[in-house]
């Protein structure tokens, strides 16, 4: 029997998704379930084979991958399991964990959920931008366990990396909203300084790029992750602190081995 798959939210995400599944040999269907325009523009390039409702969708799928805003993959949440034949695999790309493995609990029944959350992105939105390398080398984190999951993460040429929804959004609060709020701070702090952009290199340009990320796609971020944030942020505002009360210090150097020493472990894990 054929196998099938729908795609909620064609996008940047789930348009890569589906292009890195055909590539590693997925051979059914691919439903998209999206926005009327953005539905044109993926069957045009070749990322879904057909369009349909969610209700019709679901009915059909042996696999539902929810790659919507955070807000939104809620909402489905909240009614996809009527439609669902029994042990119906569902995930999500939601960019925060907690929340949703909580509306998953209360809400499906029939299906079965596990949290994810590829670790990959760009700049550029939208199914038009999506590619099949998207998620090559990336981290892929898990909620939890699924073998026919995990064999199609490990296919597309992601990194399995399967934490807890708790543990999950306080590491990425770290890694990955932090990082956006500090490229905002300082592209801001630029702007506010007459002259600043005629002097700034690369350095300010690399480090500003995520301040170019527009606030709907963190509003949810912001909101299902206050908690961590908050506590990420007063890490690194410490860590900033130490970094001012040492400038006329010797131990700036030591700051320095320790930063640099990170940052080469952070590349070395990122390229395994």
């Amino acid at each position: 029997m054929e196998k099938v798959i729908s795609i909620v939210g064609v996008g940047l995400i789930g348009g890569s998704f589906a292009l890195a599944l055909r590539r590693a040999g997925f051979t059914g269907r691919i439903i998209g379930v999206s926005s009327p325009d953005t539905i044109r523009a993926a069957i045009d390039h070749g990322v879904i084979d057909e369009a349909l409702p969610l209700k019709d969708a679901a009915a059909q799928s042996d696999l539902i991958y929810l790659s919507q805003p955070i807000e939104q993959i809620l909402k489905t949440l909240g009614e996809i399991d009527a439609y669902v034949q029994p042990g119906t695999l569902i995930t999500d790309a939601g960019s925060t964990k907690s929340a949703i493995v909580k509306r998953a609990a209360e809400t499906i029944r029939r299906g079965r959920f596990i949290g994810g959350h590829p670790m990959a992105g760009k700049q550029s939105r939208g199914v038009t931008h999506a590619e099949p390398s998207l998620f090559s080398r990336r981290p892929y984190i898990l909620t939890s366990r699924d073998a026919e999951l995990e064999r199609w993460i490990e296919r597309i040429g992601a990194h399995l990396v399967v934490l807890d929804a708790e543990e999950h959004d306080r590491l990425v609060a770290l890694t990955s909203h932090v990082p956006q709020l500090i490229s905002t701070a300082l592209a801001s702090s630029i702007a506010s300084q007459e002259g600043a952009g005629r002097v700034a290199g690369p350095a300010a340009i690399d480090l500003t790029r995520l301040a170019m990320s527009p606030y709907d796609i963190w509003r949810d971020i912001f909101a299902t992750n206050a908690g961590p944030i908050d506590a990420a942020l007063a890490l690194f505002i410490g860590r900033l602190e130490e970094l001012r009360r040492n400038l006329h210090t010797s131990q700036m150097r030591d700051e320095f081995d320790r930063a640099a020493a990170g940052a080469h472990a952070l590349r070395h894990v990122q390229v395994l």
